[in-house]
C-alpha cells in the first residue's frame, strides 16, 4: 500500500458506506498518509477499561512495520489502532501512518467496534455489550443481526440487550437487515407465506422461498425446516397439520446448522472466542484453522453476491466442488464431535484408542 507524504490532512474523497461490515471491508483500501501523533485523539474508544499495557509493549517491540491506524478525519479521533499509536509514542516516534475515514461520529464508532471486535486484540464481552446498546440507541432501525455482525455478539444477545433497554429505544415496525432490506419486526405473515410456498413447492431452493416471501435466507431456511418437521412456520405456532415433505437427501450446506449448541447466528462470536484461545492463536495449526474458518464464514448476503457472479457455464462445476468441500467439513465436524464425546465428567480427555 503506497504511502503519500503530506503536511496537511486533506486526502481521498469521502467514503460512503451503508453498514459497519461494508466499512470494515473498504477500510483497508483507504489511502495512507503521515500524521503527527500529538494531533490525534484517543477519546470515545469502545474499550471501557482502556488499553492493554502489555499489548502496547508487545507492539512496541515488533520489528516489522505495523499497519496504519484509521482516524476519523472530522475529529482526528483514532478509530482503529490506539494500541499501535501508544506503541509509537513509547518508541519515541513523532509521526505515524494513518488512513482517514470520512463519515459521521456515529459511523466512526460503528467502524471502531467492527474493527476491534473481529481482529487484533478483541473487545471484551462487556465492551461489546456496551457497544451494542449504544448502536441500538443510535441506529434503532437496524436489525439484531445487523448489530450482531458489527459487535461480534449473537443476534439473541443483541435482542436481549434491546429488550432490557426499556422505553428509551424507539419501537419501530420495521428494521434494516444485513442485506440492506427493510423488513417488518413481526414477520409472522411472511413466515406463513414462506411456509405455504415451501409446502406447495417441496423442491424449492432457499433463494426461491426467500424471494417469494420477502424473508432472509436464514429465516427461509428455518421456515423450511419447520415445514419439513410438520411444525408451524411461525414462531411459537401450533403444528400446521399439512403434509410433511421429507427431502430424499438434505443439501450438505444445510447440515450441521447447529452443532454443539453453536448456531450459524453465533458463528461470529464462536470465531472470536477461538481467536482469543492461546492454544489456537499461538500455534501454527491453530492459526491455519482460523484462516480456514475466516475464509468460509461468509454472510448469507456475500454468498448470494458470489453465487450471482459465477458464470452459468461454471455453475455445475462450482456446485460439485462446493459439495466436496462441504463433505470434508462435515467429516471433520463428526471427528471433532467424537473427540468431544470422549471427554469424561472431569473434563479430561479419554486417550484410550
Amino acid at each position: 500500500m503506497a504511502v503519500t507524504e503530506t503536511r496537511g490532512i486533506h486526502l481521498a474523497a469521502p467514503v460512503i458506506c451503508e453498514s459497519a461490515e461494508m466499512w470494515h471491508a473498504q477500510a483497508d483500501s483507504l489511502p495512507v498518509t503521515r500524521a503527527p501523533i500529538e494531533s490525534l485523539s484517543t477519546d470515545d474508544s469502545p474499550r471501557i477499561s482502556g488499553e492493554n499495557e502489555e499489548h502496547v509493549r508487545h507492539l512496541a517491540q515488533c520489528v516489522s512495520p505495523l499497519p496504519p491506524i484509521i482516524v476519523h478525519r472530522a475529529t482526528l479521533r483514532v478509530i482503529d489502532g490506539v494500541h499501535r499509536l501508544r506503541a509509537a509514542r513509547l518508541n519515541g516516534r513523532t509521526h505515524i501512518d494513518v488512513q482517514y475515514f470520512d463519515g459521521t461520529a456515529k459511523d466512526a464508532f460503528l467502524l471502531a467496534v467492527e474493527r476491534n471486535a473481529h481482529h487484533g486484540l478483541p473487545l471484551t464481552r462487556a465492551d461489546r455489550n456496551a457497544a451494542a446498546l449504544r448502536i441500538i440507541r443510535s441506529h434503532p432501525d437496524w436489525s439484531d443481526r445487523m448489530i450482531a455482525s458489527a459487535t461480534g455478539l449473537s443476534p439473541k444477545t443483541v435482542g436481549s440487550i434491546r429488550r432490557r433497554s426499556g422505553d428509551a429505544i424507539p419501537q419501530l415496525n420495521a428494521r434494516i437487515g444485513r442485506d440492506g432490506r427493510s423488513r417488518p419486526v413481526d414477520n409472522s405473515e411472511r413466515r406463513r407465506l414462506a411456509g405455504e410456498y415451501a409446502r406447495s413447492h417441496p423442491q424449492a431452493t432457499l433463494r426461491e422461498i426467500a424471494r417469494e416471501s420477502g424473508l432472509s435466507l436464514a429465516t427461509a431456511r428455518d421456515v423450511r425446516e419447520r415445514v419439513q418437521k410438520g411444525a408451524s412456520p411461525t414462531l411459537g405456532g401450533r403444528p400446521s397439520g399439512g403434509p410433511v415433505h421429507k427431502p430424499a437427501a438434505p443439501a450438505p450446506a444445510s447440515r450441521g446448522s447447529e452443532q454443539g449448541g453453536v448456531t450459524a447466528f453465533a458463528l461470529a462470536e464462536t470465531l472470536l472466542l477461538l481467536r482469543r484461545d492461546p492454544s489456537i492463536r499461538l500455534t501454527e495449526h491453530g492459526r491455519f484453522l482460523l484462516r480456514l474458518l475466516d475464509t468460509h464464514a461468509l454472510a448469507n448476503r456475500r454468498w448470494e453476491e458470489l453465487v450471482d457472479r459465477i458464470p452459468p457455464h461454471c455453475a455445475a462445476k462450482v456446485a460439485a466442488a462446493a459439495r466436496e468441500c462441504a463433505a470434508s467439513w462435515r467429516d471433520a465436524a463428526q471427528q471433532l464431535e467424537e473427540r468431544a464425546r470422549a471427554v469424561d465428567g472431569r473434563g479430561a480427555v479419554n486417550t484410550i484408542a
